[in-house]
Order: C-alpha cells, then sequence, then structure tokens
C-alpha cells in the first residue's frame, strides 16, 4: 500500500493546439480535457494504474468537481471536506510538445482542517510502505508544515517521499525531520545548491555531489529528474544514472510525478535500486508521450529503451 497526501490538489484542465501559441490572438483548441490533478493525486493514478493499492489524500468538499472526476477513474481516495472549491490549472499544449502552464494559487487551509488533514494521513497510513507528501502547500500554510508531518510519520516507522519546491522544499531540508526519498528536478536542486539548473543538467558530478550531501545530511535516497538526461540516484551504497533514448514529447505535464511513481513501484516491490531507477526513467519517458495529464501504465512502458550505469 502507497499513500499520497496532495495538500492543494487541482483539477486540471488541459488544452491542446494544433498550432504554436500566439498571444493577444484567438484560437481554437483541438481538444480539451479535465482531471483531478496535484502532484500526489498524478502519482496516485500511476500507482493504480499499475495494479498496486494505493490511496489519494486530500482536501475537498462534498459535491466537489475533483470528487466527481477522481470517482470516474475509480481510483480510492480519502476527501477531508473543507469549506471551499478545489481549483483549476490551465495547461496549454502545443503540437511541438511545449507547454505552458498557468496554476491558480487555490485557498487557504485553516489550522483545523491542516490538522484533520494530518490526522486523516496518520489513519489511512497504517498499512502503508510508503507515504508520498506532493505538491504545493496551501496559502498560508507555513513553510516547515511538510517537515512536521514527516516528523509524525517517521514516529511511526513510516517512509516517506518528498516531492515539492520553494520554501517548503528549502525549510524541509534545512529541518530535524528529513524524508525517506527527495525527489528534485534539476530547478529544485538548484534551489538547494545555488547553482543554474542548466549547470546541473550539464554536469553530473555537481549533481552526484549535492545528492551525497543530501544523503550524508540522512536522505536515503535522492532521486533527481533531468528532463530529457533522465535521472540520477543517490544513496549511501552508490548513485546511478538511467537514460531512456530519445523520444519525441506530447506533454512534459505529470513526468516528474510519473517519474517517482515508477520508482516506488520499484522498491516497494523490492526491486534493486538500478532497477527501479530503470522503470521511473521508463515511466517519466511514457508521461512524455502522452498528451495532456494522462498518466501511463505498464503498457505504455518501453524498459527496453532504459540503459543505467553506474557513476
Amino acid at each position: 500500500m502507497i499513500v499520497t497526501l496532495t495538500a492543494n490538489p487541482s483539477i486540471d484542465r488541459t488544452v491542446q493546439l494544433d498550432a504554436p501559441l500566439r498571444r493577444a490572438e484567438v484560437q481554437r483548441c483541438s481538444a480539451a480535457t479535465s482531471v483531478a490533478g496535484g502532484k500526489g493525486v498524478n502519482v496516485a493514478r500511476a500507482i493504480h494504474a499499475a495494479g498496486r493499492d494505493v490511496i489519494a489524500l486530500l482536501p475537498a468538499r462534498e459535491g466537489d468537481p475533483m470528487r466527481t472526476l477522481l470517482d470516474e477513474r475509480a481510483l480510492p481516495y480519502h476527501a477531508v471536506p473543507v469549506p471551499f472549491a478545489v481549483r483549476t490549472n490551465l495547461t496549454i499544449a502545443e503540437a511541438d510538445g511545449t507547454t505552458t502552464k498557468i496554476n491558480e494559487p487555490g485557498h487557504a487551509l485553516s489550522p483545523a482542517d491542516a490538522e484533520s488533514l494530518v490526522d486523516a494521513l496518520l489513519a489511512q497510513c497504517q498499512d502503508a510502505a510508503w507515504v508520498a507528501l506532493c505538491g504545493s502547500l496551501p496559502q498560508g500554510a507555513p513553510a516547515g508544515w511538510y517537515g512536521e508531518v514527516i516528523g509524525r510519520l517517521r514516529e511511526r516507522g513510516k517512509r516517506v517521499a518528498l516531492d515539492t519546491s520553494g520554501a517548503p522544499l528549502t525549510e524541509t531540508v534545512a529541518g530535524d525531520h528529513l524524508p525517506s526519498l527527495l525527489k528534485p528536478n534539476s530547478d529544485e536542486l538548484a534551489e538547494l545548491t545555488g547553482e543554474a539548473p542548466e549547470t546541473l543538467e550539464d554536469n553530473l558530478d555537481l549533481v552526484v555531489a549535492a545528492g551525497r550531501t543530501l544523503v550524508a545530511r540522512g536522505i536515503e535516497y535522492v532521486l533527481v529528474t533531468l528532463g530529457s538526461k533522465g535521472a540520477v540516484l543517490v544513496t549511501a551504497d552508490g548513485q546511478w544514472q538511467a537514460e531512456h533514448a530519445p523520444v519525441s514529447p506530447v506533454s512534459t505535464v505529470g513526468a516528474g510525478d510519473s517519474t517517482l511513481s515508477g520508482f516506488l513501484l520499484g522498491v516497494s516491490a523490492n526491486q534493486s535500486l538500478a532497477d527501479a531507477l530503470a522503470l521511473a526513467v521508463a515511466y517519466g519517458s511514457a508521461a512524455v508521450r502522452l498528451p495532456g495529464s494522462q498518466v501511463p501504465n505498464p503498457e505504455h512502458l518501453t524498459l527496453e529503451a532504459v540503459t543505467v550505469r553506474s557513476l
């Protein structure tokens, strides 16, 4: 069982354009879809599509369209009632794979609602092998909130994956309660190191060095996604890079979430770290070949196109 927490979920609206986006003009889209989203929900969708037990935890009031979308996909979830609607994020996807995202900030969680969310998480994760804390925090939430939640989960012996950015990332990494798994992309790793994202993508030695620093602080796995250059995994036992053969991207939305899903599927099935990394990159590469916010299932994977090497 894997439990995901999405404290700031979204309805992800994607419009597909057959021509490049033209500012200040009227354009017609060729397709439009709306799916239940937010990073943790995306992770749960991919895990569910793989046939593994998962529960997505999120705040959403009764009758919210978010719940309807979750019900339509038959995704197991637990919603903590809140007095506001789930936000809607807009993705504009162009034919060449270029994506533009416009994200609403979402509503603030009251202290009581935030505590209800944590209480529900602790109740739902009793049988969980992993708990994934994913995405941005609601307005008004303290930047160190994830650290507090991780502390309560670790007290119960839970392995925790964290995928976030900005102040919630930097505050958590600087705090006392660290996740078992951290999954930054190059932009997020740059927030922690001060290096430029493009510098990290071009210099794997810097990525490994940053990962080793985080591992030395007590994080068991550092999984860094590097776009077309695959991903790097750093642990106390070694470090590896996995790359997929070049693909033609359709949409990059949710690729990092799918990468995290693949890794959690691998390690929770007791695969070797190299194999789990290969599965993670296969999931991320499959995601960019799918339109909109669609997440891959095992039939979409081309694991044979992934190469892994020790660094």
